[in-house]
């Protein structure tokens, strides 16, 4: 039996992969800059995120779950970056 075709909105969920990707990215280089002292700027990176969970809602509920390690992810790096923050006020 071949195999079934991918869904629709699979490309959604993989643009928002990569997003998870890039956001992660930045939230390690931003930590990275506050463990060395360095002033930071993180204007609008509220926003990014903000657009990126309201995509993830946007998928399908099984697209969506699927997402939820990226997520998970995401939110350990914000968590460092808050200790990394704390730790140089």
């Amino acid at each position: 039996m071949p195999p079934s075709p991918p869904p629709p909105d699979a490309p959604r969920a993989q643009t928002a992969r990569s997003n998870a990707e890039s956001l992660a990215a930045i939230l390690r280089l931003a930590r990275a800059l506050a463990e060395r002292g360095d002033p930071l700027e993180l204007a609008g990176l509220d926003q990014q995120v903000g657009r990126f969970c309201a995509g993830v809602l946007d998928l399908p509920p099984a697209e969506g779950r699927g997402l939820r390690a990226d997520l998970i992810a995401l939110r350990q790096e914000i968590d460092l970056l808050i200790e990394a923050l704390r730790g140089n006020a």
